[in-house]
């Protein structure tokens, strides 16, 4: 991927929260660690030294433990909350010095914010919670209502335009919530742990349409989330924070197979590796065991190692692999199967 391929670039960017903030940035620039600076200033560190890229068209999924600083980072790309220190860019264009006139356009026409409460107005019926933010831009009313019925229909609500909130499921609710960022048809869809606090089918029936709706419309969204499930299921690169700093980015292949750290390795404990594992990914060389082309049936890189089971199972040696054009690759055991199944 090129720059012209980033929507969203971050480099260096500090949150500190507290009333010392050029203090504890001046011990950072001296070396401090953050716990150093807290016990120092009193001052925390939220985000440290973050920098990374997302690019256009994607799912980009944050996630790590509750004080990683995730929701933090989503906050600073539409600055609800200031950054203390470094630079975010919007397709190319600083946004970090904006004026208040021009950062309320960004937030208008280029970021939609779906949060986890559904904040809908309980007075007001769907089609007009959905035109709310139009309303707020000045759009005209036969406007507004056109976007909002189509937003509608893009999150299956079709229909339910003179319901009020209150009539509607706790799925529904949502539902209009994404509708109502999707009205203004931003380039960046960012959304806060938005299907949190729905009922386990309702949140896997909400994370479908979110990955229907991507690929549809190609739009770039950030999902915040702390459910190695839900970011391995929407997400096409994962950024895994942990105090404040990210501390790896990855597909979640790249994540499971090659994990930075304890941290991230942790997030897979008990996670279904067959999923998204390929014979690839787990195929390991030894000096010891030659293929041998034409004596043995080898299995391809690319199959889901769910497919694989039973062919190494009923193996009596370990089971050669090859890439597309026939290259030997490695080749797999039960024993390096199993050992994959169960967490390696």
């Amino acid at each position: 991927m090129t720059r012209s391929d980033e929507i969203i670039s971050v480099r260096n960017i500090y949150k500190v929260f507290g009333s010392q903030a050029d203090t504890a940035m001046a011990l950072v620039r001296a070396g401090a660690s953050k716990a150093e600076v807290f016990e120092k200033t009193g001052q925390v560190i939220g985000v440290f030294d973050a920098s990374f890229s997302v690019m256009r068209g994607e799912i980009f999924v944050i996630m790590g433990l509750s004080g990683s600083g995730k929701s933090t980072v989503v906050r600073l790309f539409n600055r609800l909350i200031e950054p203390t220190a470094g630079t975010i860019f919007l397709n190319g264009r600083e946004i970090t010095g904006l004026s208040d006139k021009d950062l309320l356009q960004v937030r208008r026409k280029d970021m939609g914010m779906v949060f986890q409460s559904f904040a809908l107005m309980p007075h007001m019926t769907v089609l007009d919670n959905v035109g709310f933010g139009l309303q707020i831009s000045g759009a005209a009313e036969k406007e507004r209502n056109s976007r909002s019925i189509t937003a509608l229909r893009q999150v299956g609500l079709a229909g339910q335009e003179n319901c009020y909130p209150h009539q509607l499921s706790g799925g529904m609710q949502q539902r209009v919530g994404l509708a109502r960022a999707l009205a203004n048809d931003p380039a960046i869809l960012l959304m806060d742990e938005a299907f949190s606090a729905l009922d386990p089918l309702i949140r896997h029936e909400m994370q479908g349409e979110l990955i229907k709706l991507q690929q549809q419309q190609d739009r770039t969204i950030i999902f915040i989330s702390h459910d190695i499930e839900e970011a391995v299921r929407i997400g096409h690169r994962i950024a895994i924070m942990e105090g404040g700093r990210v501390v790896q980015i990855g597909t979640p292949r790249q994540l499971l197979c090659q994990p930075a750290n304890d941290y991230v390795r942790t997030f897979f404990n008990g996670f279904d590796a067959s999923r998204i594992l390929k014979a690839g990914d787990i195929a390991q060389r030894d000096a010891q065991i030659a293929y041998r082309p034409g004596r043995e049936t080898p299995i391809t890189a690319d199959t889901p190692i769910r497919d694989i089971f039973g062919t190494v199972a009923r193996a009596s040696a370990p089971v050669p692999v090859v890439d597309a054009a026939g290259a030997y690759q490695g080749c797999i055991s039960q024993g390096r199967l199993l050992s994959y199944l169960g967490g390696h």
